[in-house]
């Protein structure tokens, strides 16, 4: 058709890329925009507090973009797992002043919640004092301020985490012990399917959502695997900054959570949720980089393993023990850490020996890393990577050295790791160049609130004290 003969078409209007990208707005007006190319109602602004728990509030798009002042208490992230209080002994509960902390939305995490019926969004926010400081106590606080301690030497942190869980029958009964779910052959699953394509088939359309849900909010899964245990899986996040690796945990637990509830199947990130089977674990692969040159510091320029690759390891292997409360941060946890449980037992290291708690993957120079084996899935993602950072920038800082790599079994040797959570918080409270790095209010806290589950968990009465108790004894 002649170009004179041709029907005037109405231009559409250019949709700016921030729109169209599903995370990493920057400033108010790209929020209003981005909410309104979305017909969003509703905004879930939310928090980690120490347990990972997702708390916050909800709100209409419009006041959220009306400059709204948002606020939680700061008792929220002083609260134990069942929702109790610390006590010090002298009849003190935490908290003395419940003042309220402000909300401050971090623009660039605002995504979709894909499984609310309505068109909903979440951001993740961060907390500050009524003065503008920053909250010192909260998870994401705290992982910032070891980074701004790294930042202050000229390096950067890069991780990757891995993170296993496992899908089980629905249990509204806490009583009655966990059980695998049926998958689509009609069967109960059963253990020893490691890397097993057939074990993730049994879970297609479950999976198939658990990629669309992170899809929609521009969450990046790199590989899916099925573990050893009876419908254990494990997710592999691409490598990448520390913060943003630690939302994508937090908002996956979310994701997978859901996924699972659709198909009438719970999804647990318990670490040893099933006896008689493997534990979860939350891997972390971690390498420091020199912000001026942009190279990796574990490597010399002709490929070899440099001081600071040591350095690093020495740093974890003396102060990890010190910091296990913050990778194994409940009763259960230590259920995984035993011995020949595929899980780690010390902080020995070794080069691709995944019987280590510190182990160091085949590759080329320039991806040199090491893997921190010990976290289990159930660890809050911000404070693990905190805590596994700051033990290896002590190990920088104090040029400490690290023991031989050991090329043999090492987890069934000798537990050289606490065996209780008492034991692990006794450590931690003690560890002075951890408390330095982590700061004084965080581990004053952490530690308060662990103390205090752990005597609520002594106030139930355990199946094996029945059994082996009630008429023998």
């Amino acid at each position: 058709m002649p170009p004179e003969k041709r029907e005037a078409r109405p231009k559409r209007a250019r949709v700016p890329a921030f729109v169209k990208k599903l995370r990493g707005v920057r400033n108010w007006k790209e929020v209003s925009a981005w909410l309104e190319w979305r017909g969003i109602e509703d905004i879930e602004c939310i928090t980690p507090d120490q347990a990972g728990v997702a708390r916050g509030k909800m709100m209409p798009s419009s006041k959220f973009t009306s400059n709204t002042s948002l606020a939680l208490p700061s008792a929220v992230f002083m609260a134990t797992i069942s929702g109790r209080y610390p006590e010090d002994g002298n009849g003190f509960v935490y908290p003395e002043d419940d003042g309220d902390l402000k909300l401050v939305p971090d623009l660039s995490t605002l995504t979709m919640v894909p499984w609310e019926d309505d068109p909903t969004a979440a951001v993740i926010c961060d907390l500050v004092h009524q003065d503008g400081r920053s909250v010192e106590f909260t998870p994401r606080n705290v992982l910032k301020r070891v980074l701004a301690a790294y930042d202050k030497r000229g390096l950067k942190a890069v991780v990757a985490p891995e993170i296993e869980f496992y899908l089980v029958n629905k249990n509204p009964d806490p009583d009655y012990p966990l059980t695998p779910p049926v998958g689509r052959s009609g069967r109960a699953i059963g253990g020893g399917a490691g890397y097993s394509i057939a074990g993730v088939n049994e879970f297609d359309e479950l999976i198939d959502d658990i990629y669309h849900f992170s899809e929609s909010q521009g969450l990046e899964i790199d590989t899916l695997i099925h573990e050893e245990g009876a419908g254990q899986l494990e997710i592999n996040l691409r490598h990448g900054d520390p913060v943003e690796l630690a939302d994508q945990v937090f908002m996956f637990k979310r994701t997978i959570r859901e996924a699972a509830l659709k198909h009438d199947t719970y999804a647990t990130f318990m670490a040893k949720p099933i006896q008689g089977q493997p534990g979860s674990a939350m891997h972390i692969h971690q390498s420091i980089i020199d912000k001026k040159t942009g190279r990796n510091i574990f490597s010399a320029e002709d490929g070899s393993e440099t001081e600071a690759f040591f350095h690093f390891i020495g740093g974890m292997q003396k102060h990890m023990p010190s910091a296990l409360v913050m990778f194994a941060p409940y009763v259960n946890s230590y259920r995984r850490l035993t011995q020949a449980a595929s899980a780690p037992v010390n902080n020995k290291w070794g080069y691709d020996n995944r019987t280590t708690a510190f182990r160091v993957p085949r590759s080329d120079p320039a991806a040199r890393r090491v893997e921190n084996r010990i976290p289990s899935s159930d660890a809050n993602p911000y404070l693990a990577l905190a805590a596994s950072l700051a033990c290896g920038l002590i190990g920088l800082v104090e040029k400490l050295s690290a023991e031989p790599p050991v090329v043999t079994t090492a987890n069934e040797d000798e537990i050289d790791l606490p065996r209780g959570l008492l034991e692990a918080v006794e450590l931690f409270e003690n560890d002075q160049a951890l408390r330095k790095v982590l700061g004084e209010p965080f581990v004053t806290t952490y530690a308060a609130i662990k103390k205090a589950e752990f005597e609520t968990f002594m106030e139930v009465i355990s199946p094996w004290e029945r059994e082996y108790l009630l008429l023998n004894v």
